[in-house]
């Protein structure tokens, strides 16, 4: 298939998961300058140079091919030894949020996870932006498996042996690195259509999750760190003007995610005091 190069802004780092050819691999998705969603995959993040490891919210420039062995539209090839990234990500903060939302206007947002789900079946969109009326709670599971399998080791370690990137020792210490999050992650959420309400539950699989849990274990230990992890997908992200970014799995389509979070702040009212005086 033709390559091309091609800008995307990063929206999506998912957590990685042992693969049988890829080592780990991390679903990343963004959207291209014409403002089209697009999804990267795999990437093995722990062969990509520290100067490639690009970040949410940071524009890269990239070698892409149409996946071959992936239907979805959106999904590309990436060629990681052609990423390019800019300097620094789009800032956040109270400057920078209006200008990455000026981006994302580019792309529909659903009010309802049925809208996504019917793009899906009628245009095959397997990625989508959707705004639900309100988060009603976070669900937390233990995993089947608190750790790695076996299997799953043998996965995580078979790229560094056959590249001879790392010694047996290190492709271990590596491994060890790629920390099993424990514990699984789902969002429980209502839509409201046409007065009608509609209560979904997806599972969470960012980067931005792993990364929380890991920090706020190591930081309270086994039972501090789940008050914390509420009090963030409780409470702080929904106060916010949040969005979701869904996207479904490869080998069961219609079956959807939760790729990432997007938390602008709520659009503020205008000053009525200041409307008056025109």
């Amino acid at each position: 298939m033709a390559t091309f190069y091609e800008r995307v802004l990063i929206l999506c780092k998912t957590y990685p998961s042992p693969s049988a050819t890829y080592s780990e691999t991390s679903c990343v998705a963004g959207m291209t300058e014409a403002g089209i969603l697009i999804r990267l995959f795999p990437v093995p993040f722990r062969l990509i140079a520290d100067e490639q490891q690009f970040r949410k919210w940071q524009w890269i420039s990239v070698l892409l091919e149409k996946a071959r062995d992936d239907h979805r539209p959106e999904s590309h090839r990436i060629y990681i030894d052609k990423i390019e990234c800019d300097t620094n990500s789009l800032p956040s903060g109270k400057e920078g949020w209006p200008r990455r939302m000026e981006l994302l206007r580019k792309i529909p947002v659903h009010a309802d996870f049925a809208a996504a789900e019917a793009a899906r079946q009628h245009g095959n969109a397997t990625l989508a932006m959707m705004r639900p009326a309100r988060i009603v709670r976070l669900e937390i599971r233990p995993t089947k498996n608190s750790d790695w399998t076996e299997e799953e080791r043998a996965k995580l370690t078979q790229m560094d042996q056959q590249s001879n990137l790392f010694s047996e020792e290190e492709s271990r210490r590596q491994v060890a690195l790629l920390e099993k999050i424990p514990f699984d992650f789902y969002y429980h959420y209502e839509c409201v259509t046409e007065g009608q309400s509609f209560i979904y539950h997806h599972k969470l699989v960012d980067w931005e999750v792993g990364a929380l849990y890991r920090r706020l274990r190591k930081q309270h230990g086994a039972s501090g760190w789940e008050s914390p992890f509420r009090d963030k997908y409780e409470r702080e992200l929904p106060s916010r003007d949040l969005i979701l970014l869904l996207g479904t799995i490869h080998r069961f389509p219609d079956q959807w995610l939760i790729i990432s979070v997007i938390c602008p702040p709520k659009p503020q009212p205008e000053d009525q005091s200041q409307l008056g005086l025109f």
